[in-house]
């Protein structure tokens, strides 16, 4: 994929975005800081996330990071501007700015895959955590971090690891410091995929491409995974009920001919 530049050239552009064959491309580009999320790059990444959301074409995201490290977390001048007032609202503010970016990652209707390579800490790790799937190398460090940085966890921290791991591992990361490499994060169901670096890119082609060649498909399916998974998740009666109409919509498409294996005009 080649980078969207239209909001300025890649050198000057914290966050490069592409649009392509229904798979829309989020590239943390402030490699020297190793990819710390200033103010800057989350309004960046929200008018990403607006393309996603009001494109039908798009059905499928990747977040990823110039760079050989992932995320370092929210930008540490920023930190050091907040923790003089914490509670001003200019520090709330800026707070508020950072959770919000992958806040609206989280909510995306398609799914979204993080290409976490070399490491990520505390806010880092909450945007990691809030896309679908996290795909990882071997040796890719995953670490809460906010205990090393002695302030508590922020963002839905706690939240983002229970549903992830559960409450030991959530535990063991925020309260005990524990950091897991790529491969114990998938054992322990952190990350979905640890490859070498050489093959990332292709194993993430191969879940998004289903996903990208029938994007009407895969929001109405995201739209009910959402539903029914939560959290919290509902009874197995209310799913039935939550896929019944979407399901009857699927049928009816295929019976019209409007659908191919392919995917719907291909």
């Amino acid at each position: 994929m080649t980078p969207d530049n239209t909001v300025g050239a890649p050198s000057e552009t914290p966050v490069l975005t592409d649009f392509t064959d229904g798979v829309a491309q989020l590239t943390l580009n402030n490699p020297r800081r190793k990819n710390a999320i200033t103010l800057e790059m989350a309004a960046l990444i929200g008018d990403f996330c607006e393309r996603v959301e009001t494109d039908p074409g798009i059905g499928a995201v990747v977040v990823r990071a110039a760079g050989s490290y992932f995320c370092s977390g929210a930008d540490t001048r920023d930190l050091a501007s907040s923790s003089a007032a914490p509670a001003s609202p200019e520090a709330v503010r800026r707070t508020s700015a950072v959770y919000g970016a992958f806040v609206r990652v989280g909510t995306l209707p398609v799914p979204t895959i993080s290409r976490v390579v070399g490491g990520a800490v505390g806010a880092g790790l909450n945007l990691a955590l809030a896309t679908d799937l996290m795909v990882v190398t071997p040796e890719t460090r995953l670490e809460s971090g906010f205990l090393a940085r002695g302030i508590h966890p922020g963002g839905g921290h706690l939240a983002l690891l229970g549903r992830a791991v559960g409450w030991s591992n959530t535990i063991a990361l925020a309260a005990c410091g524990l950091s897991l490499n790529g491969a114990e994060a998938v054992t322990r169901g952190l990350a979905h995929l640890a490859v070498a670096e050489p093959e990332l890119d292709a194993r993430i082609a191969e879940l998004t491409a289903p996903a990208a060649a029938d994007p009407e498909l895969t929001r109405r399916l995201m739209n009910s995974a959402r539903l029914e998974l939560g959290p919290p998740a509902v009874s197995w009666s209310s799913a039935l009920e939550i896929e019944r109409g979407v399901q009857m919509w699927s049928m009816s498409r295929k019976g019209e001919g409007s659908w191919s294996s392919r995917g719907p005009g291909r």
